[in-house]
C-alpha cells in the first residue's frame, strides 16, 4: 500500500516537472522569436513591402459634352485675350482645361496666357504641366522657352530651346529664341547661327533679322548688322521710325536689346 502511494506520487511529481519544463521552452521560444533580429528578418510576415507605384493617375476621359464645352470655353478665352482682358481669358482657358485636362493645345494657350499677363510663375507651371504629360510637345516647349527668356532664366531658355529645335529642325520660333539668348549671354557666335538660320527658315519675317543686326553689332561686325537691319526695313519699312521698336519687347527683346537696336537704326 504504502508502496502504490509512493509511486502515485513520484508519477506526479514527474508530471509536473514535465510540464514547468514545457512551460519554460515554450516562453523561451517566444522570447526569441520576438526580440532576435535573425527570427524577425527571416519572417515572412516583416518582409519589406513592394514598392508604391509612383506614376500619376491617368488623366479622367471627358464625355463628348464636356468637350464640346471645352472648345466653347477655349473660343470665349480667345475672344477675351483678343481685347486685352487677360484676366477673363485665363479664367475661360482654365475652366477649358478642367473640363478637356488631355487637350495640351488648350494647357499651351493658357499657360502663354499667363505669360502675357505677366503671370511668368503661373505660365511656367501650366507649361510645365503639359510637358509631364507629353515631354516632347514642341508649342509647349517654344512656350516654355520664350517665358524663361522674358523671364530672364537665360539657361533655362536655351536649354527648352535646343530641345525643341531638335525635335523639329525647321522650328523657326526656337532658332529665333535662341538667338536672343544666346545674345544676351554674350555668345554672340551662336546668337548670329541660331538668327540666321530662323531668318533662312522663315524669310518673311523682319524679327530674325533685327536679332541677326544686333548679335553682328555687338560682335564688332558693323556693316553685317546695318546690312541685316537694312533687309528687315525691306520687308517692314516702319523699322526706319524709333517708335516702332518698342514692339519689339513684345517680340522677346529686352530693353538693352532694343536700345541695340536703336543704335543700329540710326547708322542705317
Amino acid at each position: 500500500m504504502h508502496t502504490k502511494i509512493k509511486e502515485i506520487r513520484w508519477f506526479r511529481l514527474i508530471i509536473v516537472l514535465l510540464a514547468l519544463v514545457g512551460c519554460r521552452n515554450s516562453s523561451s521560444l517566444s522570447s526569441q522569436s520576438t526580440n532576435s533580429p535573425i527570427a524577425v528578418n527571416s519572417s515572412p510576415s516583416v518582409t519589406s513591402s513592394p514598392p508604391k507605384n509612383t506614376e500619376p493617375a491617368p488623366l479622367p476621359v471627358p464625355s463628348a459634352e464636356e468637350l464640346a464645352e471645352a472648345a466653347q470655353y477655349r473660343q470665349l478665352g480667345l475672344e477675351y485675350r483678343g481685347q486685352g482682358r487677360y484676366e477673363d481669358a485665363i479664367t475661360a482657358f482654365k475652366d477649358s482645361v478642367r473640363l478637356d485636362p488631355q487637350n495640351l493645345s488648350g494647357q499651351v494657350i493658357l499657360g502663354w496666357t499667363l505669360h502675357l499677363a505677366g503671370q511668368a510663375s503661373n505660365a511656367i507651371e501650366v507649361l510645365q504641366r503639359a510637358l509631364a504629360q507629353d515631354s516632347e510637345h514642341v508649342p509647349a516647349l517654344n512656350a516654355l522657352g520664350i517665358v524663361y527668356l522674358v523671364d530672364g532664366q537665360l539657361d533655362a531658355a536655351v536649354d527648352t530651346h535646343t530641345k525643341a529645335v531638335e525635335l523639329k529642325p525647321d522650328n523657326e520660333i526656337g532658332y529665333y529664341n535662341l538667338s536672343l539668348a544666346y545674345h544676351r549671354l554674350e555668345d554672340y557666335g551662336r546668337a548670329i547661327a541660331n538668327a540666321q538660320q530662323a531668318a533662312d527658315l522663315e524669310p518673311g519675317n523682319p524679327h530674325p533679322l533685327v536679332a541677326l543686326a544686333i548679335a553682328h553689332w555687338d560682335n564688332q561686325e558693323t556693316t553685317a548688322a546695318q546690312q541685316a537691319y537694312q533687309r528687315a526695313i525691306d520687308l517692314d519699312p516702319s523699322y526706319q521710325e524709333s517708335w516702332f521698336l518698342d514692339h519689339l519687347q513684345q517680340a522677346g527683346f529686352s530693353l538693352e536689346q532694343i536700345q541695340t537696336t536703336e543704335a543700329i537704326r540710326q547708322t542705317v
